[in-house]
């Protein structure tokens, strides 16, 4: 198949599939009087891409999914290790994801005039005191 076919039937750019040949995500194609020309297995290799994206890992991640580990060291296994890692990461997100939400309700109850009024406000909600004399100076 050409990189035409392949970016149609996959719903990617041209310019990707050349990136993520570029960086090891999908293999290399063979040539045919200098055009790549793609097997049908290329289509599994984009989909463990989107599978890895699906699951918030970045392109170099998956790269490392990919080719990082020994050749011999199962799937479940490179999975695992990877999930781990990205779930401190996921974890870490979420909350201060959370934490964006609390200050985000509190700004929607905001009465105040100024935006100084808000941020004096703020500091004298924080617990750190240390933070909010810094604010009042």
């Amino acid at each position: 198949m050409t990189i035409g076919v392949v970016a149609q039937w996959s719903g990617l750019e041209i310019s990707a599939i050349r990136y993520y040949e570029s960086i090891g995500l999908i293999p290399p194609p063979r040539r045919v009087g200098g055009k790549r020309r793609y097997d049908p297995d290329v289509f599994e290799s984009i989909a463990l891409v989107r599978l890895a994206q699906d699951a918030g890992f970045t392109l170099a991640e998956t790269r490392s999914l990919i080719s990082g580990f020994d050749k011999s060291t199962p799937a479940s296994a490179r999975w695992q290790t990877m999930a781990r890692k990205k779930l401190v990461d996921v974890n870490a997100r979420i909350e201060r994801a959370e934490q964006m939400r609390v200050v985000l309700e509190k700004l929607l109850r905001c009465k105040c005039r100024t935006l100084g009024e808000c941020v004096r406000a703020r500091a004298e909600a924080l617990s750190t005191v240390g933070f909010a004399k810094k604010i009042r100076r």
